[in-house]
């Protein structure tokens, strides 16, 4: 459960699961709060995911075998986002990565603390690292939105605001203890992520929301910020992406995968892509028809001329685009831009085209 459910409860929050772990879905209006986290700001209390610290001399040194981004070169301030592959190069779990000084902070999708916690430790052998579920003691706040740093200014903490994405700074406040305040945009606009000490959770939260309403923004559930991010075209690990993709399949490669660094888990076979031509499907953005029954689920196979070639991962009925999107799979002999598929499930048969994402209006 949240550790701030009944002030959840108090904001007539209605609430949800993702991956077995509580979350809020939404405030009673999500429409509105889709509208503020592309208008204004949206306030997510989002310490339901997975939170675990490294510390040890040999942290940096050692996540950098462990991860396919360039961690070993990042400085105190700034982080990453990275995947933790198998020794295939199949997905185990996507990351943020922040360079504390004393320690590394690992951010990441909710219920896979243990499972992840299980594949770092496997691989410590001679190394000092040791790895600390962070959860109990940090919470997880973020506000989004073109007008997100006004909110994360009218804290009033004594600390710049970090101008770039994946930088972050940190102030000790007498009352709420030490904060860290991340340039995180979740949705590929503006955005920051806070860490907060889980006793000043409420506190912050509190502020945070008030400052967002007087710039006519509002507290914002799950439900508007999955919108969010299907609009942009941010796949999700669990949703998007999972066990059975190859890193480069996910659409992550630019963001996630540095080429130029030392030698980490599942790296040869990452290499060898790049070196040797595509991988065999790749996720893509798809616009569906317009009278549409239900949404397709997921699992859903998409055809060309008469050929299974991939299939639906998130669906949304896109309240800013007033249409029907998609993102999912489609085989490398059918996924250009502009390539009409055909959508079969149980409500029969229907058009998809292959879009560019982040989706645009007039798709």
């Amino acid at each position: 459960m949240l550790a701030l459910h009944e002030f959840h409860e108090g904001l007539n929050g209605r609430f949800t699961e993702v991956n077995g772990a509580e979350a809020v879905n939404d405030y009673g209006d999500w429409l509105a709060e889709h509208a503020a986290l592309r208008e204004s700001a949206g306030v997510l209390d989002l310490s339901f995911r997975g939170r675990l610290c490294l510390t040890g001399v040999d942290r940096a040194r050692w996540l950098n075998g462990q991860t396919t981004n360039n961690v070993k070169d990042l400085r105190a301030g700034e982080g990453c986002y990275a995947a933790v592959v198998t020794a295939r190069g199949k997905l185990e779990s996507d990351l943020n990565v922040w360079r504390l000084p004393d320690e590394l902070l690992l951010d990441f999708e909710p219920g896979h603390t243990e499972a992840l916690t299980q594949r770092l430790e496997k691989y410590i052998i001679a190394d000092d690292v040791q790895v600390a579920d962070a959860g109990p003691h940090y919470s997880l706040l973020s506000v989004q939105g073109p007008k997100a740093e006004m909110v994360a200014r009218s804290l009033g903490l004594p600390v710049e605001i970090p101008a770039k994405p994946m930088h972050f700074a940190s102030v000790k406040d007498a009352t709420l203890g030490e904060i860290y305040l991340m340039n995180q945009p979740r949705l590929g606009t503006q955005g920051f992520d806070l860490f907060v000490p889980a006793a000043a959770l409420g506190a912050v939260l509190d502020k945070l929301i008030a400052a967002a309403r007087a710039v006519g923004g509002r507290a914002c559930g799950w439900r508007a910020l999955e919108a969010g991010r299907i609009e942009a075209g941010i796949p999700r690990f669990g949703a998007d992406m999972d066990e059975t993709n190859l890193a480069p399949e996910a659409g992550i490669e630019q963001r996630a995968i540095s080429y130029a660094k030392g030698c980490y888990i599942g790296q040869e076979v990452i290499a060898r892509i790049r070196t040797y031509g595509q991988v065999a499907k790749s996720l893509r953005g798809l616009r569906l028809a317009d009278d549409l029954k239900e949404l397709p689920a997921k699992g859903d196979k998409l055809f060309h001329e008469g050929k299974d070639v991939g299939y639906i991962t998130s669906a949304l009925a896109s309240p800013a685009l007033k249409a029907n999107i998609a993102l999912g799979y489609a085989r490398k002999e059918a996924n250009q831009i502009g390539t009409r598929l055909k959508l079969r499930n149980a409500h029969g048969e229907s058009a998809v085209q292959i879009v560019e994402t982040p989706f645009q209006a007039g798709i």
